[in-house]
């Protein structure tokens, strides 16, 4: 069973993080919650989520995604934590998928990990960061080898959709898709 870890701060932005951990569920991906601090975490729009453990205690576990949720100050707090870097920089080392939407693009920025890659983010969040071999595109999903980035919070489900597909491929994609009614 594919495993991922939705890092959970203060201030991020809900429907990104619900959106992707409701999804990625439905298609069997054990999701696994993780506040920075110990305790309930207030999103963006105070929402209040609790997480399924803290960061320290999944440190060192195995995950074959990290999926970022976007929204501020939440993807600053992100950024500002040193074992996300940490985790997201071990995580392209094995290979494994990282992800961000919305603001959180610019953690994957900060780790390194956009370099002489194509991204999306949240306009105006790393316009004129990127190296130039890189190349920040407008699009609502981009995929550039194991780094997926998404635009923001009406993107979430195309967003996480794109995950599933990734992980689990087309046809499981296609089944979590079709129930949910989408034009």
């Amino acid at each position: 069973m594919a495993r991922v870890l939705i890092p959970l701060a203060n201030g991020s932005e809900e429907l990104e993080a619900v959106t992707n951990i409701d999804l990625l569920r439905r298609a069997g991906i054990e999701v696994v919650t993780a506040g920075l601090t110990d305790g309930p975490v207030t999103a963006s729009r105070g929402v209040v989520m609790i997480p399924d453990s803290g960061l320290d205690q999944v440190l060192d576990d195995d995950f074959d995604m990290i999926v970022l949720p976007g929204g501020l100050p939440g993807a600053d707090h992100l950024d500002a934590d040193p074992r996300i870097h940490a985790l997201l920089q071990r995580m392209a080392e094995q290979d494994r998928y990282t992800a961000a939407i919305c603001a959180a693009p610019k953690v994957l920025l900060n780790a390194g990990l956009l370099d002489g890659r194509k991204a999306t983010a949240y306009p105006g969040v790393i316009d004129g960061l990127m190296t130039e071999n890189s190349q920040l595109l407008a699009e609502a999903v981009v995929t550039d080898g194991k780094v997926v980035t998404s635009r923001g919070p009406g993107t979430a489900m195309d967003f996480a959709l794109t995950l599933i597909e990734r992980l689990l491929g087309a046809d499981k994609r296609e089944q979590v898709e079709t129930p949910l009614m989408r034009a």
